[in-house]
């Protein structure tokens, strides 16, 4: 799939997906793109466990009540950055940010290779569910799952929602919307 229709139909999917594996070398693809991402002074802060045993991923879809999309998931990547970061530029860490843009470029993957995903955060920082899976997938102390990718074949059709129009959030040279 073409880069731009890749950004174009990227969107979150929270519906059932298909009873179909997710082939190994294409969860290493995805993982690939978010190695590649930009990370603060190279620093590559992000790291990630890949989900893909049925029982685990059983255990970890078990956890969530609601969203379909986690449980149903054929598999997880988890990604992991320090629980407390050290500063790498004048006194600055860009953990967050450098977790965002491995993110952002494995959503992008997962689109372009057909499957789905939705980025979890928020439901992880509850109820002490980013330790669990911490503890379930072995991460060391001192380290936490941040954002969990829950990838499948999506079996529903979801439309993407409606995002501004580009005169609403840009502007050329001076900010217009003030």
């Amino acid at each position: 799939m073409d880069l731009f229709a890749a950004i174009a139909e990227r969107h979150s999917y929270r519906g059932a997906f298909r009873d179909r594996p997710v082939p190994r070398e294409d969860l290493k693809k995805i993982v690939q793109a978010g190695l590649a991402a930009p990370s603060g002074k190279n620093q590559q802060t992000t790291t990630f466990v890949i989900v893909d045993d049925p029982e685990t991923v059983k255990q970890i879809g078990g956890m969530h009540d609601k969203n379909t999309a986690v449980q149903q998931a054929r598999a997880f990547i988890a990604c992991i950055i320090d629980t407390d970061p050290q500063p790498s530029y004048k006194g600055f860490s860009f953990q967050v940010e450098d977790c965002a843009a491995a993110v952002e470029n494995m959503l992008l993957a997962i689109t372009g290779l057909g499957y789905a995903s939705v980025w979890i955060d928020g439901w992880l920082r509850l109820e002490g569910r980013a330790e669990k899976i911490s503890h379930l997938l072995g991460i060391p102390e001192g380290k936490i799952v941040r954002v969990l990718l829950p990838v499948g074949v999506p079996a529903e059709i979801w439309k993407r929602v409606e995002k501004k129009r580009f005169e609403e959030r840009a502007w050329f040279n001076r900010y217009e919307n003030a």
